[in-house]
């Protein structure tokens, strides 16, 4: 795990950035010297909170825009130099899909598939059906995609992602606009396409989306890479919180202050510390000290660390992470 990825990494990498920079009209520093390495084969969470230059990023990577210092390589070669080589490889959705509205779902995606030149028409109506079958669109297929709500938009871009097979697939905000029923369909979809040998590369500001699909992830906060590397280890990075139920909430944070505890939090029927490096012996001795206090103990233990909470240790920062 590193916030700066050493030089001489695994040749497989299926997206290496170095130094990677881009600074708009104005001055606006969006992403400033960022250091990527995606491993082939993972499911890769690009996780930040909205504006930390995660778009900005995809969109450098896909060559739609230069960087204005540094490099970036996606399947081996430099991009946006190589982007007619590249992009055939690679199924995207970014910043939404753009759908002609007076079409049906269907023939988007018809209009899509044709306007790839390694597609093979005598399979599209075959690969068009099993696409919307993948993402649930079988049914709306032959409504105007003007009529779709933004989940079903969404849906469909998905849709035409994965109309062939692809090494890479890269999605910005992928569960945008869905409903939580849709959210946990789109993972599902995530999981079996990395199942079948695809990379994916997956931007998101919700942590438990990282946390539920994703094997390695990168947190970026103000244009700037913080941390990268599998997601048990960035969970890791974070104190799991120890909570006390009880009535008697003012006495049980005066015991866990006399224990040293950081992190103190008192709620109505609830008090909250980090659990710092207490293990199941200490744990014991905290809940016995309680009740010798006095302290009416409904409920005792530890959550473990979250992706969230890691964020807000390495940044100071919250995380926004409405959904």
């Amino acid at each position: 795990m590193t916030g700066a990825p050493a030089r001489g990494e695994a040749p497989d990498d299926v997206i290496r950035t170095r130094g990677l920079t881009k600074r708009f009209r104005g001055g606006q520093l969006a992403v400033d010297g960022l250091d990527l390495s995606v491993p082939r084969g993972s499911v890769f969470g690009f996780l930040g909170p909205n504006g930390s230059g995660k778009t900005t990023t995809i969109r450098m990577l896909m060559g739609l825009i230069a960087p204005t210092s540094g490099s970036a390589a996606v399947l081996g070669a430099p991009m946006p130099q190589s982007v007619g080589a590249v992009l055939p490889r690679v199924g995207a959705l970014i910043e939404g899909p753009a759908l002609y509205g007076h079409l049906t779902g269907r023939a988007n995606l018809a209009r899509f598939d044709a306007a790839d030149p390694t597609s093979e028409g005598r399979t599209r109506a075959a690969r068009i059906d099993h696409a919307l079958e993948r993402v649930g669109l079988t049914a709306a297929a032959g409504k105007r995609a003007k009529a779709y709500s933004l989940g079903m938009k969404q849906r469909l871009g998905l849709a035409s992602a994965l109309l062939q097979p692809r090494e890479l697939l890269v999605l910005d905000e992928p569960t945008n606009g869905l409903d939580p029923q849709g959210m946990r369909e789109i993972r599902t979809l995530v999981r079996e396409v990395a199942a079948e040998g695809t990379t994916v590369f997956l931007s998101s500001h919700l942590l438990d989306e990282i946390e539920q699909v994703c094997t390695h992830a990168a947190v970026m906060s103000k244009g700037r890479l913080i941390v990268q590397g599998t997601v048990a280890e960035l969970a890791a990075r974070a104190q799991g919180r120890l909570t006390v139920r009880t009535p008697d909430t003012a006495l049980a944070a005066e015991v866990l202050a006399g224990h040293r505890l950081d992190g103190l939090q008192v709620e109505e029927g609830e008090v909250a510390a980090a659990a710092g490096q207490l293990d199941g012996d200490g744990l014991a001795k905290l809940c016995a000290a309680l009740v010798e206090a006095g302290v009416r103990v409904q409920g005792f233990g530890v959550r473990r660390g979250t992706l969230e909470d890691a964020f807000v240790a390495m940044t100071g920062e919250g995380f926004d992470v409405a959904g």
